[in-house]
């Protein structure tokens, strides 16, 4: 259930500007004040139409606690933003302390986003840029889900999906793309849970955003190997012998207008695109796509390179949905020390994946 405040009723007819909505995730977390820090950029504020998923008086709450903080970056009054304000039961605002993630938050972070998934499939909005929320949380209050991607996808009705990070270099302009195959997974489930179908899914995930979201049409992915050195011919390990490689061979002969690259050993996969993050001259044809098999092969890089600035893109879903690369950041919520850069970068990439969608 939810209510919109008077006033604050979204222009959808406005089609140049992405409509958003913004979820407030774990109100003990960090959520909050980088949701303030990003609406107080001007070229955020006045270029698409955000409404915020959550409750506008925790906003003020953490936007009068915050302003007491000496030099504080710009905050956005709760006031002046468009807010979904989510019912929550009576008890549930005592119980959510700063830095404190619980069930009570959990079951708030949980409301925002199926608000927030009902009203994009319901067409309110072109799509959902979402706050950190804690897995721990949403356990605590009974929603036993690996993450957001998977909530969304249940809710949209879709069963092929991925997890996709983008990040423009500061440095260079350049865009990594890494897709994991596997997600939330126990690191010993990886080598059981990887299959010739899954990958050829998500292979196929990779390809049609490349082509859709980016404009990219025949381009050149890259492929990690799973084992060490990916497997040095048997050595150590048989999976790329066993599986990977004829799959990968096939799926060459399926795509030929593709460049299919691997499986690269990971150790080295990450070279190209550290040169091409950080300018080296001597990179040559980086990749345009880059498959992680597993979750820490693929964000390792991902967050040592971008760990400000990279943003979760999940691909497959009816509707644009993205989220800042970090988490709740229990630690330092309420000290006005978080930074929005994330956030910022996922409002942002969100529009401009709408606008492609759009055109």
């Amino acid at each position: 259930m939810y209510q919109k405040n008077q006033g604050d009723l979204v222009n959808f007819s406005k089609k140049n500007r992405p409509c958003l909505a913004l979820t407030l995730g774990d109100p003990a977390g960090i959520g909050p004040e980088v949701i303030l820090k990003a609406l107080a950029d001007p070229e955020i504020s006045k270029k698409y139409d955000v409404t915020v998923v959550g409750n506008r008086d925790l906003l003020l709450k953490t936007y009068q606690q915050l302003n007491l903080i000496e030099n504080l970056a710009s905050l956005a009054s709760p006031d002046e933003l468009s807010v979904i304000d989510v019912q929550w039961d009576r008890e549930i605002p005592g119980q959510i302390i700063a830095g404190i993630g619980n069930a009570a938050s959990g079951a708030a972070s949980f409301a925002y986003m199926e608000c927030a998934i009902a009203q994009t499939l319901a067409g309110k909005f072109d799509g959902i840029v979402t706050g950190p929320i804690a897995k721990s949380a949403w356990k605590a209050a009974g929603y036993n889900y690996p993450g957001q991607t998977e909530l969304l996808a249940e809710k949209s009705g879709v069963d092929r999906f991925g997890m996709l990070f983008v990040a423009r270099s500061p440095h260079t302009n350049w865009t990594l793309r890494t897709l994991l195959a596997t997600t939330h997974i126990p690191l010993r489930q990886v080598a059981d849970t990887l299959t010739p179908q899954l990958l050829t899914e998500k292979l196929g995930l990779l390809v049609e955003c490349l082509e859709k979201d980016f404009g990219i049409e025949n381009g050149r992915i890259a492929i990690a190997g799973l084992n060490p050195h990916s497997g040095e011919q048997g050595q150590l390990g048989h999976e790329e012998q066993d599986w990977l490689i004829p799959w990968l061979e096939q799926e060459r002969q399926k795509r030929p207008q593709l460049q299919l690259d691997g499986p690269i050993p990971p150790d080295t996969m990450w070279v190209k695109p550290g040169q091409a993050w950080y300018g080296n001259s001597l990179v040559q044809n980086p990749a345009d796509g880059y498959l992680a098999l597993y979750h820490d092969q693929g964000l390792i890089p991902v967050k040592l390179m971008a760990f400000d600035r990279a943003v979760n893109t999940s691909i497959g879903l009816p509707f644009v949905r993205t989220s800042p690369d970090h988490g709740t950041a229990f630690d330092i919520a309420g000290k006005g020390i978080a930074d929005a850069t994330s956030m910022k970068a996922a409002i942002h990439l969100a529009a401009e994946l709408v606008s492609q969608s759009q055109r």
